[in-house]
């Protein structure tokens, strides 16, 4: 879901720089062939976290959330050389496909694709964390953050995708978990005292933080 109006939305992508020739045919197929490929990234949200890795300059990277791997190689683009960029995904039958789009990239050395619960991974990784993006299971948030930040060095940042969740944080709907725990997510996110936070209203929304 994008916020801004249509016409509006167009002339930003308009005004932002290419996809690559991989990345528009990972978005392209994505559409075609896999289920719910509104969860890709896509142009805008993609050169948005290529542009903060560039700036970060990140040696260490973690994304939860995999999906066709298209996130993933944004944000190889902006990594230190001999860096390492670990992303997890849950659903193996993605699996084959992703491997072989990180296998045509300039940046397969880079990336260390796990399938599995990313719960039960990340305690095994002994990475200091430059920076992490989560864009997985909503209701498992929390969880990811509090696993997630002791790894974290400090100014260190960790993007998190869908926190606006299609408008419906402004909304008082009690009976519908997701959008209660992204709220509950955002609330504490913005009441930690190590981190400082500001949320972007790009595509979903982007919680981008910093660790203090």
């Amino acid at each position: 879901m994008d916020f801004l109006p249509t016409e509006l939305q167009k002339y930003v992508e308009a005004h932002t720089s290419p996809e690559t020739e991989l990345l528009r045919r990972i978005n392209r197929e994505t559409h075609l062939n896999i289920l719910k490929p509104r969860m890709l990234s896509g142009h805008l949200q993609g050169r948005v976290l290529a542009m903060l890795t560039l700036m970060i300059r990140p040696r260490y990277v973690l994304e939860i959330g995999t999906y066709t791997g298209y996130s993933a190689l944004c944000m190889a683009e902006g990594m230190q050389p001999g860096g390492k960029l670990v992303t997890i995904e849950v659903n193996e039958e993605l699996a084959t496909l992703t491997q072989g789009y990180f296998a045509e990239s300039p940046f397969d050395e880079l990336i260390d694709f796990r399938i599995g619960d990313a719960q039960e991974i990340i305690p095994t990784l002994s990475y200091t964390w430059d920076m992490v993006f989560v864009d997985a299971n909503k209701e498992t948030y929390p969880q990811y953050f509090e696993l997630i930040l002791p790894q974290l060095r400090k100014g260190g940042f960790m993007i998190i995708d869908n926190v606006l969740w299609s408008g419906k944080v402004t909304t008082d709907d009690q009976k519908d978990k997701a959008t209660a725990s992204i709220k509950a997510f955002n609330q504490m996110v913005h009441d930690h005292p190590e981190v400082e936070n500001v949320l972007f209203p790009i595509r979903d929304g982007l919680m981008v933080l910093r660790k203090i």
